[in-house]
């Protein structure tokens, strides 16, 4: 089955829609048992045939069916989804973990959407990996915590998927498995009805193969979304690199491929600035990860208390570090996201920028299933909150992806997107 763009995929017609999903079932049977990107259902396809005749039933007027009638998506298990049980990753008993279906299934499925299930996430969206694997490399990690919904993208599984990032668990896997990735401004997709992991960090977002199909999805989950602005935005931006400390966590691989890169976009007219931004990166890193274990500690009190021995070490250690944070130092560590962010605006302003481009990970997917890799890279534009997209940006000479990643200022997520797509042209 060929990967095509969701923007491509046409289902108007009844018929259309059951031949696509027998392709898609032909497809699953032969890559899923391998990547591993699905929590595992039986009668998937029977279920999701039932799903169709009755979606089909309630818009029986194709030149009346809403925009993403029939695309089948792939949704984290951290997401509350009406018919389905939510594990998260996790051994705690699932019925403790039971919610109100996810406001953005729900605007979803409004807007036409099949179910394709489950997606793998690492434990409760943390650093605990699952069984997913690359799809381009099943020796190699897909990257977390939204695993398997990178990778079933990736696969060619669903067109598109659900994803939260709370330091990289978007672009980092989007990178690795070689597609798009879209974490919005903070705030402007619902998060109601997604099991937290950190309140004050936790975005919700998208996969897709290309900007357009994560654009398609912006359009319906992104409050109040303005399409104009995507359609009506001439003219190339002007794009600074954060050059000094928080480059140097590339490898030396990546690190020479994201040049590369710039070099290609300077040659096809864009203006890009080497920017020093002389931010105390490390700080930064604290700040967030002292953020992010006081409010897991917080979220996972009472689930903890009685199921210690339910969680994956890794997770253990989060919490009980999260316990020892003074609510005076969580108080100012929330703060900083706000200070962090108008220090990127200033630099902005100042150096006439319109985008942050850096790699969207320190390099290629390592090898091994006992890490999602490092976030490193993503926890500077989670922390202020901006909206980013993580694109393919081409491969290592084994066949693994890198990734570019695009940041712009709190708000302006349809600008992010109308910039993104003259970008991907060139990559």
């Amino acid at each position: 089955m060929k990967i095509v763009s969701l923007k491509k995929i046409k289902l108007g017609d009844d018929s259309s829609l059951l031949a696509y999903l027998a392709d898609l079932e032909a497809h699953f049977r032969e890559r899923e048992p391998g990547v591993l990107a699905f929590v595992p259902e039986e009668g998937r396809f029977e279920r999701l045939r039932r799903d169709a005749h009755v979606l089909m039933n309630q818009y029986p007027d194709p030149a009346k069916r809403p925009g993403l009638f029939g695309i089948p998506v792939g949704v984290k298990d951290i997401f509350h989804v009406d018919e389905f049980i939510t594990r998260a990753g996790s051994e705690v008993p699932a019925d403790l973990l039971r919610g109100a279906e996810a406001e953005s299934v729900r605007i979803l499925k409004a807007a036409g959407v099949l179910i394709m299930g489950k997606t793998v996430t690492t434990e409760f969206a943390y650093f605990a990996p699952g069984p997913t694997r690359n799809p381009h490399n099943l020796r190699h990690t897909p990257g977390g915590s939204s695993s398997g919904s990178a990778a079933a993208v990736g696969a060619g599984l669903c067109p598109l998927a659900l994803g939260t990032q709370t330091i990289g668990s978007i672009i980092r896997p989007a990178a690795y498995s070689g597609v798009v990735g879209y974490k919005p401004t903070y705030e402007r997709i619902s998060r109601a009805g997604v099991i937290p992991l950190s309140p004050s960090l936790d975005h919700i977002g998208a996969f897709s193969v290309d900007v357009s199909g994560v654009a398609l999805a912006a359009d319906v989950l992104v409050k109040g979304w303005d399409s104009s602005v995507v359609r009506a935005r001439s003219g190339l931006p002007q794009l600074g690199i954060p050059n000094g400390e928080y480059l140097e966590y590339a490898t030396s691989e990546g690190h020479d491929h994201f040049w590369a890169n710039c070099n290609r976009l300077r040659e096809a007219g864009f203006v890009i600035k080497s920017i020093s931004t002389m931010l105390d990166y490390d700080a930064i890193c604290t700040r967030h990860n002292l953020l992010l274990a006081a409010e897991a500690a917080r979220v996972h009190t009472q689930w903890f208390s009685e199921h210690k021995d339910c969680y994956h070490a890794k997770t253990v250690e989060l919490i009980e570090r999260g316990q020892t944070i003074a609510g005076d130092d969580l108080v100012r560590a929330r703060y900083g996201r706000e200070e962090l962010r108008c220090a990127l605006h200033g630099m902005m302003d100042a150096n006439q920028i319109d985008l942050w481009i850096s790699p969207s990970a320190t390099g290629v997917a390592p090898q091994g299933l006992e890490s999602t890799g490092d976030p490193v890279m993503n926890l500077l534009w989670t922390h202020g909150g901006l909206p980013t997209i993580g694109m393919p940006s081409g491969k290592s000479s084994d066949g693994l992806y890198f990734g570019l990643q695009l940041a712009a200022r709190f708000g302006n997520d349809e600008l992010l997107f109308a910039w993104a797509s003259e970008i991907e042209k060139v990559l």
